[in-house]
């Protein structure tokens, strides 16, 4: 969802001036911002938006005047056309020359941040960079009492592979989420990674998951096999 998230705002949002920010119509004690969100307006108004990054769970918005804008696990980012209906409730909104806006909502948690600069320096899973030997050093400060799943899904171990996307790799790789990593044989390990490369471009090609949505609203093509959906 990131990576489609990212591209959308490409095409999309880059080249648009900021002219207000609306802080959230609703408080949320689990969205969580890095300072104090009221003094974003001074931060990002007349500021134009020149590209995006999706990373691991992260999405940057890059700004002029060196501003970097970041929405992280949880948030939900829906651009609006100019006329479009605002919303009730969101957690931030930001509005530009065109009168189109762009809305941030967050359901259960998320991270919404916007700082005058940032380092990355993750590796995506999907990057050719994150190799076998990478993937191998997981699992050497694991503990005999890690999981399958707690290795995949807690810790951000791996950049942006959480529990939502962490049971269909297992189950593609047919290791169970209880399995302890301490008992997997080297077989199991090698699977687990190609799994793990596999799933998760599945789901980039796809658009995302079905169970989250795009830029526009809309729902990913990767149909997941274990969701809420599903688990009946």
């Amino acid at each position: 969802e990131v990576l489609t998230l990212s591209k959308q705002a490409n095409d999309v949002l880059s080249g648009k001036t900021i002219t207000q920010v609306f802080n959230a119509t609703k408080p949320h004690k689990f969205t969580f911002y890095s300072g104090d969100p009221l003094e974003y307006g001074k931060l990002l108004v007349g500021k134009t938006i020149l590209s995006s990054k999706g990373y691991g769970m992260f999405v940057d918005f890059y700004l002029s005047g060196n501003v970097i804008m970041n929405i992280g696990d949880g948030v939900s980012a829906r651009y609006y056309n100019p006329g479009d209906k605002v919303p009730a409730n969101y957690q931030l909104l930001l509005t530009f020359k065109d009168e189109s806006f762009l809305v941030f909502t967050v359901a259960m948690y998320g991270f919404i941040s916007a700082y005058p600069d940032a380092v990355i320096d993750n590796i995506s899973p999907l990057s050719d960079a994150y190799t076998e030997a990478e993937f191998e050093k997981l699992f050497a400060f694991a503990k005999k009492t890690l999981t399958a799943k707690a290795l995949l899904a807690t810790e951000q171990r791996i950049p942006g592979v959480g529990n939502g996307v962490t049971q269909d790799i297992l189950f593609n790789a047919g290791i169970h989420p209880k399995q302890k990593v301490f008992d997997l044989s080297d077989g199991q390990k090698g699977v687990l990674f190609k799994s793990l490369k596999d799933t998760l471009m599945a789901m980039t090609s796809g658009r995302g998951r079905d169970t989250q949505t795009d830029l526009y609203g809309n729902e990913g093509g990767y149909k997941k096999i274990l969701s809420s959906r599903t688990w009946k």
